[in-house]
């Protein structure tokens, strides 16, 4: 009896060590990926293309494409979000300023970007396989999701823009700001004695 009982354990094992093996390889070559965002979003862009690829030669799966459509758009409200809500106005000191007068914080955003990254190239890919189990390919009129789709989108992101424009806020950041140097009326004129 014990025998069996330790056939299994000893069978869990490998199992173990082989995923505890993968995890830290994943983690080391996502870890690796983080100072490259062009070449992250580029083989997102690719995995996005294979599953648009996938879904038009399979003429169907327009469920699971309208799920990852709202799923990236949840996304997006997370990205385009600072971490705190100016119309909550916590107290801790991570609120946006409103005023001009107001100290400068930097805006902190409630869904980092690696992490919208990351959670974007999983949902193409989980889609992705989706794709290849026909309980999913459920009948519908894709156009009607289409438009609705796009009725939600326009809505949010005029409701995100108005929260952006009430409280003063842009996501992005073009790098980092240069400061040119005045020169003054005297100094340009270069006179010579």
């Amino acid at each position: 009896m014990e025998g069996v009982g330790g056939d299994a354990a000893s069978d869990a094992v490998p199992l173990a060590k082989w995923r505890n093996d993968f995890t830290r390889a994943f983690q080391y070559y996502l870890d690796r990926s983080t100072p490259h965002p062009v070449q992250r979003w580029l083989g997102t862009l690719a995995a996005a293309a294979i599953y648009i690829l996938r879904v038009y030669y399979a003429q169907g799966f327009y469920i699971v494409s309208y799920g990852l459509g709202i799923y990236i758009l949840n996304l997006l409200i997370g990205f385009l979000s600072p971490k705190v809500d100016p119309e909550l106005e916590a107290l801790d000191g991570a609120s946006l300023p409103t005023k001009g007068s107001d100290e400068f914080k930097p805006f902190i955003r409630r869904l980092p970007e690696f992490k919208f990254w990351y959670a974007i190239t999983k949902a193409f890919c989980v889609a992705f396989l989706m794709t290849f189990f026909s309980v999913f390919d459920v009948p519908v009129f894709w156009p009607i999701l289409l438009c609705y789709w796009i009725f939600l989108f326009v809505l949010t992101m005029k409701r995100q823009i108005v929260h952006m424009i009430k409280y003063k806020y842009v996501p992005f950041s073009f790098g980092k700001q240069r400061y040119t140097r005045k020169h003054s009326a005297a100094s340009s004129s270069g006179t010579k004695d």
